[in-house]
């Protein structure tokens, strides 16, 4: 992974993470609505993520989305919000739950597809 993909794996300051905030079961907004709840969360430094159940929105697909996307969290309505619309996540790639620990190469290809400039 490159210097320039680290951004994208890390929480900002401004979103109101605070290290140990379990955010599995958090409502998911992109830009134009909701698009799901948080199934599964890491905080691995150079890894923080989040895989989002995306439900009958695109057939029941997990969607990996790194934490630097997140704008803003929410706790008291246990939201999250993210810098990108649902059609950019509906065309991410698909996160595959068994090629997850395969290491750090799996991840690129997120770190790819989000390092786009915003469409």
């Amino acid at each position: 992974m490159s210097t320039q993909d680290i951004w994208v794996w890390g929480h900002e300051d401004t979103t109101g993470y605070l290290k140990g905030l379990d955010l599995v079961g958090y409502k998911v907004e992109a830009t134009d609505g909701s698009i799901g709840k948080v199934d599964k969360h890491s905080e691995e430094v150079g890894a923080s993520l989040i895989v989002v159940d995306t439900g009958m929105w695109i057939f029941g697909k997990h969607v990996l989305l790194p934490a630097g996307v997140i704008t803003r969290i929410d706790t008291a309505t246990e939201t999250v919000h993210v810098n990108r619309s649902k059609e950019q996540i509906k065309n991410a790639p698909e996160f595959d739950e068994s090629k997850y620990d395969s290491g750090p190469s799996y991840l690129e290809q997120f770190a790819r597809y989000y390092n786009q400039p915003h469409m």
